[in-house]
Protein backbone atom coordinates (compact mmCIF):
# COMPACT_ATOMS: atom_id res chain seq x y z
CA UNK A 1 0.00 0.00 0.00
CA UNK A 2 0.99 3.71 -0.84
CA UNK A 3 0.96 6.30 1.84
CA UNK A 4 -0.77 8.96 -0.16
CA UNK A 5 1.77 12.16 1.90
CA UNK A 6 4.96 10.11 0.33
CA UNK A 7 3.41 10.23 -2.86
CA UNK A 8 2.01 13.56 -2.95
CA UNK A 9 5.00 15.42 -1.72
CA UNK A 10 7.56 13.03 -3.78
CA UNK A 11 5.41 13.94 -7.23
CA UNK A 12 5.27 17.26 -6.06
CA UNK A 13 9.00 18.16 -5.54
CA UNK A 14 9.46 15.98 -8.39
CA UNK A 15 7.47 18.29 -11.02
CA UNK A 16 8.94 21.54 -9.09
CA UNK A 17 12.63 20.25 -9.73
CA UNK A 18 11.10 19.45 -13.38
CA UNK A 19 10.01 23.14 -13.61
CA UNK A 20 13.47 24.81 -12.80
CA UNK A 21 15.08 22.33 -15.42
CA UNK A 22 12.93 23.92 -18.15
CA UNK A 23 13.38 27.44 -17.00
CA UNK A 24 17.38 26.60 -16.52
CA UNK A 25 17.53 25.02 -19.98
CA UNK A 26 15.10 27.75 -21.63
CA UNK A 27 17.70 30.96 -19.82
CA UNK A 28 21.24 29.02 -21.09
CA UNK A 29 19.44 28.20 -24.39
CA UNK A 30 18.50 30.12 -27.51
CA UNK A 31 14.57 31.70 -27.60
CA UNK A 32 13.94 29.33 -30.59
CA UNK A 33 14.38 25.74 -28.26
CA UNK A 34 12.13 27.22 -25.17
CA UNK A 35 9.16 25.45 -24.07
CA UNK A 36 7.69 28.82 -22.79
CA UNK A 37 4.91 28.39 -25.31
CA UNK A 38 4.15 25.02 -23.65
CA UNK A 39 4.50 26.49 -19.86
CA UNK A 40 2.50 29.35 -20.43
CA UNK A 41 -0.60 26.95 -21.81
CA UNK A 42 0.03 24.38 -18.62
CA UNK A 43 0.42 26.68 -15.85
CA UNK A 44 -2.06 29.76 -15.66
CA UNK A 45 -0.63 32.82 -15.12
CA UNK A 46 2.82 32.13 -16.16
CA UNK A 47 5.04 34.38 -18.03
CA UNK A 48 8.60 34.12 -19.03
CA UNK A 49 11.12 35.79 -17.39
CA UNK A 50 9.17 37.55 -14.40
CA UNK A 51 9.50 36.90 -10.96
CA UNK A 52 5.21 36.43 -10.29
CA UNK A 53 4.94 34.18 -13.75
CA UNK A 54 8.41 32.36 -12.21
CA UNK A 55 6.77 32.08 -8.60
CA UNK A 56 3.06 30.62 -9.98
CA UNK A 57 5.33 28.42 -12.13
CA UNK A 58 7.47 26.64 -9.19
CA UNK A 59 4.09 26.89 -6.84
CA UNK A 60 1.60 25.43 -9.58
CA UNK A 61 4.15 22.62 -11.05
CA UNK A 62 4.52 21.50 -7.08
CA UNK A 63 0.68 21.13 -6.79
CA UNK A 64 0.14 19.58 -10.20
CA UNK A 65 2.45 16.45 -8.59
CA UNK A 66 0.51 16.73 -5.15
CA UNK A 67 -2.24 16.44 -7.79
CA UNK A 68 -0.88 13.08 -9.02
CA UNK A 69 0.30 11.90 -6.16
CA UNK A 70 -3.75 12.08 -4.69
CA UNK A 71 -5.38 10.73 -7.42
CA UNK A 72 -2.88 7.83 -8.14
CA UNK A 73 -2.69 6.64 -4.61
CA UNK A 74 -6.23 5.85 -3.93
CA UNK A 75 -6.39 4.54 -7.48
CA UNK A 76 -3.17 2.32 -7.01
CA UNK A 77 -4.04 1.08 -3.33
CA UNK A 78 -7.64 0.07 -4.76
CA UNK A 79 -6.27 -2.20 -7.31
CA UNK A 80 -3.31 -3.33 -4.92
CA UNK A 81 -6.19 -4.50 -1.90
CA UNK A 82 -8.72 -5.92 -4.89
CA UNK A 83 -5.82 -7.95 -7.10
CA UNK A 84 -3.01 -8.32 -4.63
CA UNK A 85 -2.56 -12.50 -3.96
CA UNK A 86 -0.66 -11.76 -0.83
Amino acid sequence: MLNMKVVSWALGITTLISYLVCVAYGLATPSSLHMTGFLEQVLPGFKWLTWSGFLIGLVESFLYGVYAGMVYVPVYNFFKRRWDNG
